[in-house]
């Protein structure tokens, strides 16, 4: 992919993220915010994984792989922390 298609999507993304902090920060409720934060999560693990493809390291893939698990049982438990408690 050429240069230009690359800073598309990366200055995409920035703005995806930039608006999930403005619903983490706003969020009426405390779902909403954490609904923010999983939509930074997921964007910033596509972000990592394209920057990887950029530059052609695999390292920033795993990272992103890492990255994106433990995001994953962290939302759930927080998720699971504001049903019912731990």
């Amino acid at each position: 992919m050429s240069l230009t298609l690359y800073l598309v999507f990366f200055s995409v993304g920035v703005m995806a993220v930039l608006l999930c902090v403005i619903r983490a920060l706003q969020g009426p409720t405390a779902p909403d915010r954490l609904v923010g934060v999983d939509g930074m999560i997921t964007i910033t693990t596509a972000l990592m994984v394209l920057l990887g493809l950029y530059l052609k390291r695999r390292i920033y893939v795993d990272v992103a792989l890492v990255y994106a698990v433990l995001a994953f049982v962290g939302v759930i438990a927080v998720a699971r922390y504001m049903e019912k408690g731990l």
